[in-house]
């Protein structure tokens, strides 16, 4: 982090060291959650602006939602619900959780405060003129070079877990309300899907008539750490919405210790590992056999922070089973592995630990088609762009493709002149 950057990062004077030649160098205070945004990606600025010609999409970030939770409880239809959230900033510190089913003591993703920034945004904005969120957005896009950046909720990814389901439907549209009318409208390099309350599939209908052509709104989303079967017949009428709306649909992952299976596992790092592959395993078994491809053919699906290793393991799962039992997924007409590799899948976080398998799994997913960039900032454990452009098994057009051509394409984004889409063909002498 030893760039110039703009700035401060908690507060603190940062010390400008002489360096040969005469430039000078910033060395940044240590990283705390007060740090700027611009100041813990200095390292990324620098491959950013090495990527100028890039178009670049990150198809997974995340707002900080809880740091402006009461704006968005405020927004609650329903005057039980509302007074219900409002309860809590006069007994729980602010309200800061209110109605969410999170469990704060067993928060480990800041690492016990060793990574902080995942914890909290708490960067000063002083003197801008947009929402806080929208700054501190647009911080993290600059640095990083990224033209569009599509943002989803943090702690709402476990409302599918809640124990009163109606709290999700008026939560996820409160989001939805704030998102499309507070923040989208001055940030328009963000984007974002509408949040579905999966369980209820009439309220997922009523999210869709009412958020679907805003502006901003670029797809639909389904939190994946739930219960609830995909194949249901109640949400048929889902899928065909959707379809009908030319958008894609999007499968979040996300993690959840209280799980059963996932009760077993007495360390962070375990859980964290399993449970976000887990849910997109049994939505993609349930999708694929069920014949779900088949009854929506024109359906784009997407499946989102589940990491890559997942996905060629159940491609040859599946299909073994199938090969043997195929009577019993009477619609499909190909293999699982086929739908499969038609739908899309984001990149974080990518596992990259063997490269020879990183280059396998991209060869069974179509990744020059079919994979998305995606950063997960600001969580712990984001990947910047240069996850995708120092692969180096990755030509220069494969790596456009997935960091953001791929994008543009599944989202309609309008790619500017000034980024190079398609790279000349090698002259004959040069190829030799």
């Amino acid at each position: 982090m030893g760039q110039p950057t703009k700035g401060q990062s908690n507060g603190k004077a940062n010390k400008t060291t002489p360096k040969k030649g005469g430039l000078k160098v910033r060395e940044l205070a240590p990283i705390n959650v007060k740090s700027d945004t611009r100041d813990i990606l200095a390292h990324a600025a620098i491959d950013a602006r090495k990527m100028r010609d890039y178009f670049i999409v990150d198809v997974d970030a995340h707002v900080t939602e809880i740091a402006f939770w009461n704006e968005i409880t405020d927004l609650i239809d329903g005057d039980v619900y509302r007074q219900w959230a409002e309860s809590f900033r006069d007994r729980a510190g602010g309200g800061g959780t209110a109605l969410l089913n999170i469990s704060p003591g067993m928060s480990f993703q800041d690492v016990f405060g060793r990574i902080p920034h995942d914890h909290m945004q708490g960067e000063t904005t002083e003197g801008e003129t947009k929402h806080r969120q929208v700054v501190i957005t647009e911080r993290a896009m600059n640095s990083m070079g990224i033209d569009y950046m599509i943002v989803f909720p943090t702690p709402m990814l476990q409302l599918g877990m809640h124990p009163q389901p109606e709290v999700e439907v008026v939560l996820g549209k409160a989001f939805n309300k704030w998102m499309t009318d507070r923040i989208l409208p001055q940030g328009p390099r963000m984007k974002m899907f509408v949040y579905l309350p999966f369980c209820d599939p009439d309220a997922c209908l009523a999210a869709i008539k009412e958020f679907g052509d805003k502006p901003g709104v670029i797809g639909f989303c389904i939190t994946a750490t739930r219960y609830k079967p995909v194949h249901h017949n109640s949400y048929m009428k889902i899928y065909r919405a959707i379809e009908e709306s030319g958008k894609p649909l999007a499968f979040h992952a996300g993690y959840y210790w209280g799980d059963q299976s996932m009760m077993q596992i007495n360390r962070f790092i375990g859980m964290h590992a399993i449970s976000f592959v887990h849910f997109s395993i049994l939505h993609m078994t349930n999708w694929v056999l069920n014949g779900l491809p088949e009854r929506f053919p024109k359906l784009k699906v997407i499946w989102i922070e589940s990491g890559l290793a997942w996905v060629p393991f159940l491609m040859q799962r599946l299909d073994s089973e199938y090969l043997m039992r195929s009577s019993e997924a009477p619609l499909l007409k190909r293999r699982p592995s086929d739908y499969m590799r038609e739908m899309f899948y984001t990149s974080q976080p990518l596992e990259t630990s063997n490269l020879d398998l990183t280059e396998a799994t991209f060869k069974a997913i179509n990744a020059e088609t079919q994979l998305l960039f995606s950063s997960d900032w600001p969580h712990w454990d984001f990947n910047p762009p240069s996850s995708i452009s120092n692969l180096p098994f990755l030509s220069e057009q494969q790596k456009r493709n997935i960091l953001g051509l791929n994008a543009a394409k599944l989202l309609n984004l309008e790619v500017p002149k000034t980024k190079l889409a398609e790279i000349p063909d090698a002259p004959a002498e040069a190829a030799e």
